[in-house]
């Protein structure tokens, strides 16, 4: 095996090149879900729940709607709808860890809820359509602050397809499900809680 040799000054210059090239923060995978979600920008869609137990009974008979309201190259802003509740955001970051979700939650007066901006990071690559959320330490210890101890296992997963739209929750004995088609836009629903 040959030795590369370097002088003092290539070693120096070598080591600052490799500081100064882009961290690479998101899979491509990553990117291509992430921009399948922005590619609705604009848009919202009603939605369905299609798995669920008596936890998710504030769900049921109500309007569903998501609304891809803010994108950036970096960060998408889903508000989810459920009925006359607009207190709920998805917020999706790519960082140089992967994508974070994270559940921005407000009171109508658009203060912030005692829990909120929960969620994970992605701890694999996933794929161009599913990617999945572990809980993450901050959430935890959110979770725990406030009494609920049975979300700290919380695992979120997002799919989506050319033609719907999925929000997943799974844990032990919860299994929570939304899927949106996003076939037919619907009108734009209110502002959410707290944004302008």
């Amino acid at each position: 095996m040959k030795t590369i040799k370097y002088s003092r000054f290539g070693l120096l210059a070598a080591v600052a090149t490799m500081l100064s090239l882009p961290v690479s923060a998101t899979t491509s995978e990553q990117d291509a879900f992430f921009d399948s979600i922005a590619a609705h920008c604009g848009k919202a869609f009603e939605g369905s729940v299609t798995a669920g137990n008596s936890a998710d009974s504030a769900f049921r008979g109500k309007s569903l709607i998501m609304h891809v309201r803010e994108c950036s190259d970096s960060e998408l802003k889903v508000p989810f709808h459920v009925g006359n509740d607009h207190s709920r955001t998805w917020v999706i970051t790519k960082t140089k860890y992967g994508l974070h979700l994270a559940h921005d939650h407000r009171h109508q007066d658009g203060t912030e809820d005692k829990v909120t901006m929960y969620g994970g990071m992605t701890s694999d690559m996933g794929s161009e359509t599913e990617q999945s959320f572990p809980v993450d330490a901050y959430s935890i210890n959110n979770f725990r602050e406030n009494g609920l101890d049975v979300s700290i296992t919380n695992v979120w997963h997002m799919y989506i397809k050319p033609t719907e739209f999925t929000y997943r929750l799974t844990r032990e004995e919860r299994d929570f499900r939304v899927d949106f088609d996003l076939t037919k836009p619907v009108a734009l629903p209110p502002t959410p809680w707290g944004h302008e």
